[in-house]
């Protein structure tokens, strides 16, 4: 059984060189897939450049889109295309999905057996006691803890479950695996018959890595804000980049993960905690020196 890790690129060359370092000895394909629109709908540039990664370049499938997905929802006003909120948000669900389902062209050659891993690539999973032997049939999900800014600045209101994976076999597209619910549900209810979000057979892994989100520096982390899937969200808050800055400064997110979906979720303040790094893999504890701009010193 192979493995193959699967992820999305936007302009996040920093942490997907960590990634790979950390999965290296797991994984057998990296498959990495870009878009040439932000989710938000800007026209960007491709900017994953295979030969930054010259140790993984004989395990990299890079996979590059360079349209929008059909069905964006505009009117037209003074000659140009506009949105309403509701149709940016929906817009940028649907960008998202567009680029994950396409990852779907770097599994061509995988075997229905072969085991296929699906995260943003600031969700790792933790592979290290991960026992490949015992996959069956089952869903796996990965109960991840959750940082921000720093490598070691731990968000403890929330249990994160990004990675997810199945076999082949079992995998109707990666936008299905991404939204399946993290859970595993009773035999014989009756709602798991009839959804594609809820399963009984199931497999949780407690220890199951690391979010490492918003490790940027200020104006890269604006950018990514202003362009990711609650961008217009994100407007509607009006932060200022100094804004952003000071949170960070004060190691605080104005972000409620617990805020139920589509409900407005910049609101209170919640402090992180800084943490030991026997919390963080094995590759940022033995390179600590080299990341000591991403480690809080206390």
């Amino acid at each position: 059984m192979r493995i193959f890790d699967c992820t999305t690129f936007y302009n996040e060359n920093f942490i997907l060189d960590v990634r790979f370092n950390i999965l290296d000895p797991y994984v057998d394909k990296f498959i990495v897939c870009e878009s040439g629109y932000s989710h938000s709908g800007e026209k960007k540039n491709f900017n994953f450049d295979i030969n930054k990664f010259e140790k993984f370049k004989n395990k990299i499938i890079y996979l590059k889109i360079d349209k929008e997905p059909e069905g964006l929802k505009y009117f037209i006003k003074n000659g140009e295309k506009r949105e309403t909120k509701e149709d940016a948000r929906v817009n940028a669900i649907k960008r998202i999905a567009f680029q994950r389902n396409y990852i779907q062209e770097g599994i061509i050659d995988a075997s229905k057996d072969d085991l296929i891993l699906y995260s943003d690539n600031d969700e790792i999973p933790n592979l290290k006691n991960f026992k490949f032997e015992n996959i069956n049939d089952e869903l796996i999900y990965f109960k991840q803890k959750l940082y921000y800014y720093k490598f070691n600045l731990f968000c403890d209101r929330y249990d994160w479950y990004g990675s997810k994976g199945c076999k082949k076999k079992k995998l109707l597209d990666f936008e299905w695996l991404r939204n399946t619910k993290p859970k595993k549900y009773k035999p014989f209810r009756l709602d798991t018959f009839f959804s594609n979000t809820k399963y009984i057979n199931v497999k949780i892994i407690n220890d199951g890595g690391w979010h490492f989100t918003q490790l940027k520096n200020i104006k890269d982390l604006y950018e990514k804000l202003t362009n990711s899937e609650d961008h217009q969200e994100f407007k509607d808050a009006n932060q200022s980049i100094k804004e952003i800055e000071i949170l960070m400064r004060k190691k605080v997110i104005n972000y409620d993960h617990k805020v139920k979906k589509n409900n407005y979720k910049f609101s209170n303040e919640f402090k992180l905690q800084t943490v030991s790094l026997d919390n963080l893999p094995e590759y940022i504890k033995n390179n600590k020196d080299k990341f000591k701009d991403w480690i809080d010193m206390y």
